[in-house]
């Protein structure tokens, strides 16, 4: 079956400028959120529903069909029962990621807050861009595990590998990890927010890396000040 035609955009920029037309690519609402949400590897659509809450499902399926005909995702069918369908980012998207890293650096300092009433609470959602937010020294390399407890047992593991010049991000464990930072979700939530309390974070392994990871993607003592 012939794909769904993607519905035209909304608000094009009609300005001949490359910020407005790259704005016309991702300027759409959920955009960027989806790019950010496919950081760590393909997922199916099911998947990017339970990381994007506040999404419904047709504009979901809407967006996914723009964004796969803007060349910014790629679309995999597999002959299984039930049918399966990944969704991935390009290169052309994959490059947004320093992007979307800039973005976070700036709303840590000038928009973030504790939570506020009604906001869906993601550690991954943060997690995601640490790529981009994490300076590590050259020459080092080693990759850290970073766990998030939920109250009802579930765990969710974050795979932070800082090789060279590089640092990219799975969701899986790794058994032989050469850090590990674990926490529940209260206990990440108060290391993230505004007053950066690592305090109820439990530190294995590799200290130095597990600092230089944690200083990367937690706000320091002056964010959230000027958003007061």
């Amino acid at each position: 079956m012939a794909p769904t035609a993607p519905p035209p955009k909304r608000h094009p920029y009609h300005q001949w400028a490359p910020d407005a037309r790259a704005l016309d690519l991702v300027g759409d609402k959920w955009t960027l959120l989806i790019i950010r949400d496919l950081a760590t590897g393909p997922r199916r659509f099911v998947e990017l529903q339970r990381v994007l809450p506040g999404i419904s499902t047709e504009q979901l399926r809407s967006r996914l069909n723009r964004m796969v005909a803007d060349g910014l995702l790629t679309r995999q069918r597999y002959r299984e029962v039930p049918p399966r369908v990944d969704y991935e980012l390009t290169t052309r998207s994959y490059e947004l990621l320093p992007v979307l890293g800039a973005l976070a650096r700036w709303g840590l300092d000038w928009a973030w807050t504790a939570p506020r009433d009604g906001e869906a609470i993601d550690i991954g959602a943060i997690l995601r861009v640490a790529p981009a937010l994490i300076d590590a020294p050259n020459g080092m390399s080693g990759t850290a595990e970073l766990g998030v407890l939920g109250e009802d047992g579930s765990a969710y593991h974050y795979a932070i590998t800082v090789t060279g010049d590089e640092t990219t991000i799975a969701e899986r464990p790794i058994p032989d990890a050469a850090a590990r930072i674990i926490g529940s979700e209260p206990e990440w939530i108060d290391a993230l927010g505004p007053d950066a309390d690592r305090s109820g974070l439990r530190m294995e392994g590799d200290e130095r890396l597990a600092r230089i990871v944690l200083d990367g993607v937690c706000a320091t003592a002056e964010h959230g000040v000027r958003a007061a």
